[in-house]
């Protein structure tokens, strides 16, 4: 299983709404492995399809507990508000305070496409949110305020050394 090359701010794929999942074959499982083994290889808890360059609805987690395949993502409730420290790994883990449901439904479905809901509270609630946001063409970062944006933007493009 290959480690994929995660693909970083500003790569228009991140901006685009992902393509549903039609097809659950052999390839899509590679393809999950492939995303879980990146995934653990950059400590990260979530990744989708367009952090490594695809523009589909797709993203695997594995979270306080919760380790899933998510085609098709939809968050179908949400009860509650946290305000805590989010990250990403298409933006170089610089973190920013995001407001975000404490508690979501998500409904997906698996890599064998059988579709799923399942509940989740805290850290694991804002993973399902972060990674759904992905698959629809959104960043963390789209969620601040324009200067608080502009912040995490201009210490990512910092570190990366870009101009």
């Amino acid at each position: 299983m290959p480690i994929r090359k995660i693909t970083e701010y500003p790569e228009k794929v991140l901006a685009e709404i992902g393509k549903p999942v039609t097809v659950f074959d052999e390839e899509l499982e590679n393809l999950c492995a492939d995303m879980f083994e990146t995934m653990y290889e950059a400590e990260g808890v979530g990744l989708a399809a367009q952090q490594i360059g695809l523009p589909m609805q797709l993203f695997v987690m594995d979270c306080e507990g919760v380790k899933l395949v998510a085609a098709n993502p939809e968050i179908i409730a949400t009860t509650g508000e946290q305000s805590n420290s989010e990250g990403c790994l298409s933006i170089g883990k610089v973190p920013a305070i995001v407001v975000r449901a404490e508690r979501a439904t998500l409904r997906a479905q698996d890599a064998k496409g059988e579709w799923f809901e399942h509940t989740a509270e805290g850290y694991a609630a804002r993973c399902f949110q972060h990674e759904t946001d992905h698959c629809n063409g959104k960043l963390f970062i789209d969620r601040l305020p324009k200067m608080r944006r502009d912040m995490v933007v201009k210490r990512f493009r910092k570190e990366k050394n870009w101009k």
